[in-house]
């Protein structure tokens, strides 16, 4: 069957402004969450004793490969103690320090910074 009238099957849409449809939303979430309750007594939650920091020891001052070496050492020491490095890569990160720092010792500077650097980038830390 043909549409003879146009004006017969035309669609009637209502406009809602954006504000009253917020505020009926707002209206039917809060209805929503006020028919929500707990029957019964609420559950016991486990009180969670504070874990106690690591006491570290002051990082080394200074300038040069020796006292940046030995600051990255540290750090390294306290990330495996605290559980963030696993003990196998420290082993290895503690090795590439020995290195640098043996190095520094030697008066080799520029390899001692290097060498750092190296082992720094190669596992990750600024």
């Amino acid at each position: 069957m043909a549409c003879r009238n146009v004006k017969e099957h035309a669609v009637i849409r209502t406009v809602v402004s954006p504000q009253r449809a917020s505020l009926s939303l707002v209206v039917c979430l809060a209805l929503t969450l006020g028919a929500c309750t707990l029957s019964g007594p609420s559950p016991k939650v486990a009180a969670v004793a504070p874990v106690a920091a690591p006491v570290l020891a002051p990082l080394p001052d200074g300038s040069g490969c020796g006292p940046s070496i030995a600051r990255t050492q540290a750090v390294v020491d306290s990330d495996v103690a605290t559980g963030n490095l696993n003990q196998p890569v420290g082993a290895r990160f503690s090795s590439d320090l020995a290195r640098a720092a043996e190095a520094c010792r030697a008066g080799r500077d520029r390899e001692a910074i290097g060498l750092l650097a190296a082992a720094k980038s190669r596992y990750g830390y600024p």
